[in-house]
């Protein structure tokens, strides 16, 4: 007897057509009762073939959601944004349109309500001569009008204004928009986090326009606000730290920037006793070029550690690393005697 026709659904859990609104897709409310509970953060990852003929969601945890965040922040800043070398039919005029994808990191309650007001406002600011009154309406009627009693719901809303302004005052050239954000958006923010991340966003920005005067306040906030977590929470210290160094690590800095960056990396490299962390501030100095100080702390980490401790390979192979990092050009005051033999390598 001939093998039943396998019906086109059988390998799926679930299969509908759905349409693409103007707010963007939504999933079949049948769907997200049957995957989600709404009390819970879901986190995925999207990925779109070179071909464009399919949208592929990965679920991942919290834990894997954040490394992933981490791996494509780095790999963005070296490759254009989605989009950004696509043209308008008409010639030489760049298609202007909004990153939701980079505005709505983090989902919240009335974003669908939200995104139609957001992006009228964004084409307000792309009008020329620019309508920055109408524009700045419509972005205060946002910030208040879908305001819930939920802090971390607001601070989420807040947060995708502020991505959406900086995008704004970069693409448009309105630099007073980092006031703006700084005075208005970012002391309502009740989310400790959240608040952190906004002036994060504000230090790159302002960095990489060279208001260095506001990204040297913006840092001073920043490391205040990692200063107020008590010593108990070092993972939350150091995962601070992480992200500081990946927003600043790649961007021309000043020479007071550079300062408060090396006092406080140091301070909490000589203020602790895990190695773990330890190792981890001579990474960060690494990674903002500070080598002589990184090698300095990878010494004095190597000496204090036990003959029989764990580390000792890591830390001996991060000191043959930083020991050939050359430094010296253009430095001649370097305290590291490049002649002298390492004490691994008389060993």
């Amino acid at each position: 007897m001939a093998q039943e026709e396998k019906k086109p659904n059988d390998d799926f859990f679930f299969e509908d057509i759905i349409k693409k609104t103007k707010t963007g897709v939504t999933l079949p409310k049948e769907l997200r009762e049957a995957l989600f509970n709404e009390d819970e953060e879901v986190f995925f990852k999207i990925i779109v073939p070179n071909e464009k003929n399919k949208i592929i969601l990965e679920f991942l945890s919290e834990e894997e959601a954040k490394v992933q965040l981490e791996k494509l922040k780095e790999r963005k800043l070296r490759t254009p944004k989605l989009g950004q070398t696509q043209k308008e039919e008409k010639k030489g005029v760049e298609k202007v349109g909004p990153n939701w994808g980079e505005y709505f990191v983090y989902d919240f309650k009335n974003r669908e309500k939200v995104q139609p007001i957001l992006e009228s406002a964004f084409y307000k600011f792309a009008e020329t001569p620019i309508n920055l009154e109408d524009a700045m309406g419509r972005i205060k009627y946002s910030l208040v009008s879908f305001l819930t009693a939920t802090k971390t719901e607001n601070a989420k809303l807040y947060f995708s204004v502020i991505k959406l302004l900086i995008d704004v005052a970069e693409r448009f050239n309105q630099p007073n928009l980092i006031d703006w954000i700084f005075d208005k958006i970012v002391p309502n923010i009740e989310s400790k986090f959240l608040y952190e991340q906004a002036l994060l966003e504000l230090l790159e920005i302002s960095l990489k326009i060279k208001r260095y005067e506001k990204a040297e306040l913006f840092l001073f906030y920043i490391l205040k606000n990692i200063d107020d977590y008590p010593r108990s929470e070092l993972y939350n210290i150091f995962n601070s730290f992480n992200q500081l160094v990946k927003k600043v690590r790649y961007i021309e800095r000043t020479e007071k920037i550079d300062i408060l960056l090396k006092e406080k990396l140091l301070e909490y490299g000589s203020g602790i006793d895990d190695n773990d962390y330890k190792i981890q501030i001579v990474e960060f100095l690494e990674d903002l070029k500070y080598i002589e100080l990184a090698y300095q702390l990878a010494k004095d980490i190597q000496k204090g550690l036990p003959p029989d401790s764990l580390k000792i390979g890591t830390i001996r192979a991060i000191v043959k690393r930083l020991y050939v990092t050359p430094i010296s050009e253009n430095k001649p005051s370097s305290s590291i005697n490049f002649d002298a033999v390492d004490d691994e390598e008389e060993e």
